[in-house]
């Protein structure tokens, strides 16, 4: 397998890759990750590759395309795709991404304010296709649709909030007020006209950290066009970024009046995204957030 993607990056870098070790790093709890270690012209040289089953090829696939969309918008830096494939393995085979490998250090308070300087640009960035992306992705391991919408409010309820509690239903999951839910949906996004900004999609605290020379970095995207709100929902939602973070991104790009009252329903849609990746008390607290914004 390791020649296979030593081949591939070979290939892809057009020079000639060695690969001399190899060890397990943390990759979160979808893929396995490891540093790839070897030589370029006497010179080391690392990269970050994840391994995934052979048929989730395509999560790879969209993870890289979606990292050369948030590249190309020269706002905010992400580990570069390096190659992706699938190797041809006796027995099994795995589906691979091959990034650059990016040293990280301490983020000071100075970072976390180019952090918010860095993704307020980024959400800048729009579509005039709407809200959507060129293809669907993942969000963890579960299929997000990405069809194209000129509205927001469709885009949320039909290609976020109902895909996961159909998902979630077909796992067991029960949602009572899930009807209640729905009809609401509109209520709380009343007169929120957001522009559709380039998101990362994912961003929570794993997924963003700072170079070992300062430079903000997200990854792990789950990239389309939405309201850039989701991006500064989640933030919060597993431990919120520092503050000097809030602070540069508001005085960068302020956000509209509102938002409090639509975080929860943004990361609703992650809540309902854990309990199809992982059960457990997912569905209690799904439930314990649908009947707070019912309440409101």
């Amino acid at each position: 397998m390791w020649e296979q993607i030593a081949a591939a990056i070979s290939a892809a870098t057009q020079t000639s890759f060695e690969i001399q070790d190899q060890r397990s790093v943390g990759g979160g709890s979808v893929n396995r990750a490891y540093a790839v270690l070897g030589q370029v012209d006497r010179q080391e040289r690392a990269y970050f590759v994840k391994l995934n089953q052979a048929e989730r090829l395509s999560m790879f696939e969209a993870e890289a395309l979606g990292l050369r969309e948030l590249a190309d918008s020269q706002t905010i830096r992400v580990p570069l795709p390096i190659c992706w494939g699938r190797t041809a393995e006796s027995g099994t085979a795995s589906a691979y991404i091959v990034l650059e490998w990016l040293e990280l250090g301490y983020a000071d308070a100075a970072a976390w304010e180019q952090m918010g300087r860095d993704l307020a640009a980024l959400h800048r960035v729009t579509s005039p296709r709407g809200f959507g992306w060129s293809q669907p992705n993942t969000i963890g391991f579960t299929p997000q649709p990405n069809d194209w919408r000129a509205d927001w409010c469709k885009f949320f309820m039909e290609l976020r909030l109902e895909h996961q509690l159909r998902l979630a239903q077909r796992q067991g999951g029960r949602f009572p007020q899930q009807q209640q839910l729905m009809a609401a949906v509109p209520e709380i996004l009343a007169g929120h006209r957001p522009q559709p900004s380039l998101v990362h999609g994912d961003l929570w605290t794993g997924n963003a950290a700072v170079t070992g020379q300062g430079e903000p970095v997200i990854f792990d995207p789950a990239t389309y066009f939405g309201d850039r709100e989701v991006d500064l929902a989640m933030s919060e939602l597993f431990g919120r970024f520092p503050a000097e973070f809030y602070r540069a991104y508001a005085a960068a790009f302020p956000l509209s009046s509102g938002y409090d009252q639509r975080k929860p329903l943004y990361n609703l849609y992650h809540i309902l995204n854990h309990f199809n990746q992982f059960g457990g008390s997912y569905e209690a607290e799904a439930n314990r957030m649908i009947a707070a914004l019912l309440s409101a």
